[in-house]
């Protein structure tokens, strides 16, 4: 199995899965590499949209399935106009590298996705694709995942994933979070919730895709399903401590994403979400039914409290 994305945090996990099977791994991706990532791992510390085709068919070679956990997630800011940035990381450099893949012979592929995606599926209304650059930038990956002549391509579309990655100094996503709720025993936050996963879980699915996944399949994958309010107390209690969430009122919040993205045009920039508009997903009960994907799949679960045990102490 050759990880593009190896070194990162999803990819780290999905490397430990495919080890756990008894698969060869090569792993491809930037530093700092996890200093455990794994006996017998091939490790390539390099930026794959600098190499060159014929290196990189190379490097593909010999490897039945590809898994791409690179790209670009929502929480980027780059210069406006954003799309062309996220469908350049999205969609773009994923076909390059299955198309390579194919040619090198591989014939399995499974692409780590959103489920952002999956929502857009469930809440049409919203048109999601349309308002939001990131959002309409993974619908299009999951479409180019399935379109490889030769090559068996699907998407796993994650929630939001808890979890730590052995590498000294990584703060997870959720630094800002953790820390705000360290501030005070009172923290207000908005209505709504998402589905949550831990990185183990994740990493156990994205294999299990490898193993026994459809082609053109895209498979929401989720633990538990949490409102806001007990996701922070989860969080808390995984960091000793106990807290109270007041709910702020959704006109508020979507006054503050419009200050924010604001802020980001004042600055030339744009982000991959619609902040105004993404209130209404914020502030919604975003939750999935993992149980068909479960399933087809058949990964096993862990704790997601250790998840969020092991998200709290890696926030120093």
């Amino acid at each position: 199995v050759f990880v593009v994305g190896g070194t990162g945090f999803l990819g780290f996990h999905v490397i430990q899965s495919c080890l756990a099977r008894g698969w060869q791994v090569t792993a491809l991706g930037l530093p700092p590499a996890p200093p455990r990532l794994g006996r017998g791992v091939k490790l390539l510390l390099q930026d794959f949209g600098r190499t060159p085709d014929a290196e990189l068919r190379r490097l593909l070679r010999g490897h039945d399935a590809v898994v791409f956990a690179a790209g670009m997630d929502e929480r980027s800011t780059p210069a406006r106009p954003a799309y062309p940035r996220l469908r350049k990381a999205n969609v773009e450099d994923l076909a390059r590298v299955l198309h390579l893949a194919r040619d090198a012979g591989a014939t399995r592929a499974v692409v780590l996705g959103s489920y952002f995606s999956y929502l857009d599926r469930v809440w049409p209304a919203l048109r999601l694709a349309e308002h939001h650059p990131y959002i309409r930038s993974r619908i299009e990956q999951a479409r180019v995942a399935g379109a490889i002549p030769g090559l068996d391509g699907m998407v796993v579309e994650l929630p939001y994933v808890f979890g730590a990655l052995p590498v000294p100094g990584w703060e997870p996503l959720w630094t800002p979070l953790v820390r705000y709720i360290r501030l005070s025993p009172v923290a207000c936050y908005t209505a709504g919730g998402s589905a949550c996963i831990s990185a183990g879980v994740a990493g156990e699915a994205v294999a299990a895709a490898i193993e026994r996944g459809t082609a053109g399949e895209r498979y929401p994958i989720g633990q538990e399903n949490l409102s806001w309010t007990q996701l922070l107390t989860r969080l808390a209690r995984a960091d000793h401590r106990t807290i109270r969430v007041l709910t702020v009122p959704t006109p508020f919040v979507r006054l503050g994403f419009g200050a924010v993205q604001l802020a980001h045009r004042l600055q030339g920039k744009e982000g991959g979400l619609d902040l105004p508009l993404f209130a209404a997903v914020q502030t919604a009960q975003a939750h999935i039914d993992p149980a068909r994907s479960r399933q087809a799949l058949g990964y096993a679960l862990d704790d997601l409290d250790r998840a969020f045990r092991d998200t709290v102490a890696a926030v120093r």
